[in-house]
């Protein structure tokens, strides 16, 4: 099987993405912006080879069978928090026979191809990867086994997410590396930064 690059999204539903870009410029702009960070994120994912790299999208609302994303495998998201929700999701692909996986948002538009192929070929020697945010968390997570720490009582989108965890993981046996450090479009000043 090849590598899984899961892709986390939403449905681009009016009130129900992008909150805060949403609460200084409302949900109509702010959905608008969701669907070009969408675009940008399916133009970066279609340049990959498919023989090396299957997508598969996983939905937190519900699986649209017609968007965006026709033509990539569609799944739902698991019950409970993010951490439980990107676990079983890694887990999946690994049991589907998967050698190394990836996890990305929708929220990056620095994310290139390269970013991604970086982030495999950092997992052919290593058991996780993180891509960096300047927020403090990660655009990117990779591993080439399941490592369920990774997932568990984490600061989920609070500036101290990505030093947490590799505190933890330097007190065990477990090798990581660090890919470039990038922005995500989570404020509305970040999406005026992009022009968006």
């Amino acid at each position: 099987m090849p590598d899984s690059l899961i892709l986390f999204v939403r449905n681009p539903i009016e009130g129900q993405v992008k909150t805060r870009i949403a609460r200084v410029i409302g949900p109509e702009r702010a959905t608008a912006i969701y669907r070009k960070l969408l675009e940008h994120t399916r133009t970066i994912i279609d340049q990959l080879d498919p023989a090396d790299v299957q997508p598969v999208v996983y939905y937190a609302d519900f699986v649209n069978q017609d968007d965006l994303w026709n033509g990539y495998t569609k799944r739902p998201q698991a019950e409970g928090d993010l951490g439980e929700r990107m676990r079983q999701a890694f887990a999946e692909q690994f049991a589907a026979g998967a050698r190394r996986v990836l996890i990305i948002g929708s929220d990056c538009l620095e994310l290139k191809p390269r970013h991604l192929r970086e982030a495999f070929m950092e997992l052919a020697d290593k058991d996780v990867v993180f891509g960096p945010a300047t927020d403090g968390g990660y655009y990117l997570l990779g591993m080439s086994r399941l490592i369920d720490t990774v997932f568990t009582t984490k600061p989920w989108s609070q500036p101290t997410l990505l030093r947490q965890t590799l505190a933890e993981l330097d007190a065990l046996p477990v090798s990581y590396g660090l890919l470039e450090t990038l922005s995500d479009v989570d404020e509305w000043t970040d999406a005026q930064r992009y022009g968006l």
